[in-house]
């Protein structure tokens, strides 16, 4: 039973849970959260200041204890917001790798929203149609659009309650003018995206993270709901609690049940952003769920680690819908797209003893196959360039940003140059992964060439390796001409040659 681990270091606190994937399911072990205020500073003057860096190392050296007393396999440690904007976040990551050997991987807004995404689908079963998600934490506020299981839209908003109380709320209690000016600034963000919101006609709106949680817990206690209704916050009571935060001191916040010490020095802020959002987007209320990100990096590792859980499912779903996406919004041909890519799974599967990449590389060959010509749609001078800096800076959720490396050189080299080690795009490939992206590419290469008249003209290639060498028997279909594919594909017999150790031979089937 492997054992998963997921670190989650926001801008207000620091997350740990372990989880035990037990039949297909992951089922908790383990559970820790402290507040630090990470990203306190940062929202000031742009740094991350010594104190609060080394509370958070602190506070990462328990839970490093942990992880190892729980015996876990894998460990997933994530950085958001407040190491996004940070100028000196680079000095704290190396302050985590020397002090728990952890690799902090900084994630955009749109990956933490994902993340947020598979978490909570990975383990609820939510019957509305379509779900608005709502992340309020520390730094920023993830809003994502669900529908049926499948992310329809997303974004990101600067309005963390730490960064907003830190840049507007100076007084205890507020005054009337911060609050103004608060609520001016919150208003003009949400309304950006306040048509997309109300355009998709929500069912179901999810809160998650320690605002949500307050705010809920807070809820009940003034409005005594009972059973499952103790997490849901409806508009009218979301209304009177953010006229009732905003005038309370913070002595009184902290007095209320479900608000914590530090929690009730930002909840005011927080509590302006849902009601905003309720407001702008004509949203009833929202319903409060303790899953989050951390849940979300703890699905991914399941899913990595066995295709056929639910949350594998998702993730594979998650990223066909977004190449499909990227495909369409670069102006790609889809036919051709598809036609490259069955090639190029038929091409990986028949030559498996030859080129002998892990089963993962399929995956990133699949989608090198569909994404390789969006450079066309900056320049066809210079386009395999193009698509290597699009699929690599582009957010194709599912992907790490080493996997969308790692794909994007897979798609770079199909023109005169080759992956040569001290190429640029190469460098930013692991070592022990650029062997393995020359080969891909190459089959990449051959898959194109099987459709580069673009009509459909082949049927199949037949695939055979005999005393050393590799047959590729192209069928034609009826009437059909693959005189420019046997071309094509002859053109990278010395190349298949310097790369495999093995000849390669075509021919039109008889």
């Amino acid at each position: 039973m492997p054992t998963f681990a997921a670190v989650d270091i926001g801008s207000n606190s620091v997350r740990l849970k372990i989880a035990r994937l037990t039949r297909g399911r992951l089922r908790a072990i383990h559970e820790d959260r402290e507040v630090t205020r990470l990203g306190e500073s940062v929202f000031r003057s742009g740094i991350l200041s010594p104190d609060a860096m080394a509370e958070t190392i602190k506070v990462l050296r328990r839970f490093h204890r942990a992880v190892q007393e729980a015996g876990a396999d894998t460990v997933s440690v994530v950085g958001t917001s407040a190491l996004r904007d940070a100028r000196n976040s680079k000095a704290f990551l190396e302050w985590v790798r020397s002090t728990t050997g952890w690799k902090v991987e900084i994630i955009s807004g749109l990956e933490e929203a994902r993340l947020i995404h598979l978490g909570l689908v990975s383990s609820l079963r939510v019957s509305a149609s379509t779900v608005l998600m709502v992340d309020l934490g520390g730094g920023s506020c993830e809003l994502t659009v669900s529908r049926k299981g499948h992310i329809h839209d997303t974004v990101s908003l600067p309005l963390g309650a730490v960064r907003l109380t830190n840049e507007f709320l100076r007084h205890d209690p507020p005054r009337k003018s911060e609050l103004q000016r608060l609520r001016g600034f919150v208003e003009r963000e949400i309304g950006r995206i306040a048509d997309r919101i109300s355009g998709a006609r929500p069912k179901v709106v999810i809160a998650t993270s320690g605002t949500a949680a307050s705010l809920a817990a807070v809820c009940h206690g003034l409005y005594k709901t009972k059973g499952s209704r103790a997490a849901v916050v409806s508009r009218t009571q979301m209304r009177r609690m953010a006229k009732m935060l905003a005038r309370l001191p913070l002595e009184g916040r902290r007095k209320l049940s479900g608000v914590g010490p530090r929690r009730a020095e930002i909840i005011a802020a927080g509590a302006v952003v849902y009601l905003q959002l309720l407001d702008s987007c004509g949203l009833q209320g929202f319903r409060y769920s303790p899953l989050g990100l951390r849940d979300g990096l703890l699905a991914q590792m399941a899913a990595e680690y066995d295709r056929s859980t639910r949350s594998g499912k998702q993730i594979e779903s998650e990223r066909w819908d977004s190449i499909r996406a990227a495909v369409e919004h670069y102006h790609v041909d889809m036919d051709h797209a598809l036609q490259v890519r069955a090639s190029a799974m038929q091409l990986f599967n028949a030559l498996a003893s030859v080129h002998q990449l892990p089963p993962e590389y399929r995956e990133w060959l699949s989608a090198a196959s569909m994404l390789y010509e969006v450079g066309d749609y900056v320049n066809r001078n210079g386009r395999h360039r193009h698509a290597y800096y699009i699929i690599s800076n582009s957010e194709i959720l599912g992907y790490t940003p080493r996997q969308r490396r790692v794909i994007a050189a897979i798609a770079r080299y199909l023109g005169k140059s080759r992956p040569l080690p001290n190429d640029g795009p190469m460098k930013l490939v692991p070592p022990q992964e650029r062997e393995l992206v020359r080969k891909a590419s190459l089959v990449l290469r051959l898959a194109r060439a099987l459709n580069l008249g673009r009509s459909g003209a082949l049927r199949t290639a037949r695939v055979s390796i005999r005393n050393g060498v590799v047959n590729l028997n192209l069928v034609a279909k009826p009437r059909a001409s693959i005189d420019l594919e046997l071309w094509a594909v002859e053109k990278e017999r010395s190349y298949f040659r310097e790369i495999f150790g093995r000849e390669l031979s075509a021919a039109a089937a008889a």
